[in-house]
């Protein structure tokens, strides 16, 4: 077993609530997002936050507006629908439990 695939997943598994979190601040970007998860170490690709920004559009957690850029094409910005703003406190509540519940497991 390959621990860079446990890695993998246990990021995969907690993206969605970061880019909720993110989004809770205020409307942003891919790049502006990307750029936020970058900066905490949690690497992504574009390959993978497009796919999951639609699907979490789709689901109707997040809407999005086209805005001109002075430089370069219109940038798509994202921003937390209602029913987001609730589905992410509910993550909000399950990340607390969830880490608690782990720090005593693993406390040593």
């Amino acid at each position: 077993m390959k621990i860079e695939n446990t890695k993998a997943q246990m990021r995969k598994g907690i993206l969605e609530f970061c880019i909720l979190s993110i989004l809770q601040k205020g409307d942003a970007y891919t790049s502006e997002i990307l750029s936020v998860l970058k900066d905490a170490k949690l690497l992504v690709v574009e390959g993978t936050i497009y796919p999951l920004l639609t699907r979490l559009k789709n689901a109707g957690l997040l809407n999005y507006r086209w805005e001109e850029s002075t430089s370069g094409p219109p940038r798509k910005y994202y921003g937390l629908t209602e029913t987001g703003e609730l589905f992410l406190k509910e993550l909000s509540t399950t990340w607390l439990n969830l880490s608690t519940a782990v720090k005593i497991v693993t406390k040593n």
